[in-house]
């Protein structure tokens, strides 16, 4: 039996959940409000102010599906109590970002510069830089783990952190793997 399908969702106070038919799942909380079409086959129990998933048999497809309803039922839980956030660091002389009023401007080294309007729950916020040398924080916050995790990876895509200087745009967690340059003129004369 998958441990994560097993264990209970604890629904915090000002959390109201709705079991629809077809089992479209919606959660509203403080910060929104999310839906989700689930997988008919798994079964959706709410009392004692938690919900518990189960599964009809232990067939391949059901076990899989057991753990992975769980956790987004836990996903959109937390979303509207507390967000997601995607922390990334943009790293690079000339590299910056700059919010004007909801859009995100970005100056990765193109010629022009990189415009991002964000999409409904989603808000972006830049940090401040200690000193000259310090990446650039970027912050992608939002209640639906997916789509903060989609705008993050767009983002970092523009310009992924290179080997040789490590410029760019990378996650804050993210280790890049560094490349020795070119070793220089030695050897025969």
């Amino acid at each position: 039996m998958s441990r994560i399908g097993k264990k209970p969702i604890p629904l915090p106070k000002g959390v109201e959940i709705t079991i629809g038919t077809g089992n479209v799942v919606s959660v509203k909380g403080p910060k929104g409000q999310l839906t989700q079409h689930l997988h008919l086959d798994m079964q959706l129990v709410q009392e004692n102010g938690q919900i518990e998933v189960r599964r009809p048999s232990d067939g391949k497809m059901h076990r899989s599906l057991h753990g992975t309803t769980r956790t987004l039922i836990y996903n959109m839980i937390k979303g509207v109590t507390d967000g997601w956030e995607r922390e990334l660091e943009i790293n690079g002389v000339g590299y910056r970002a700059v919010l004007e009023g909801k859009t995100l401007v970005l100056q990765l080294g193109f010629s022009h510069p990189v415009r991002m309007e964000p999409p409904d729950d989603i808000s972006y916020h830049v940090g401040e830089r200690k000193s000259a040398s310090d990446p650039l924080a970027l912050y992608v916050r939002g209640i639906d783990k997916q789509v903060v995790g989609e705008q993050a990876s767009i983002i970092r895509s523009l310009r992924p952190p290179e080997p040789y200087k490590g410029k760019g745009v990378r996650y804050k967690e993210e280790v890049v793997r560094r490349k020795a340059g070119k070793a220089g003129k030695t050897g025969k004369k």
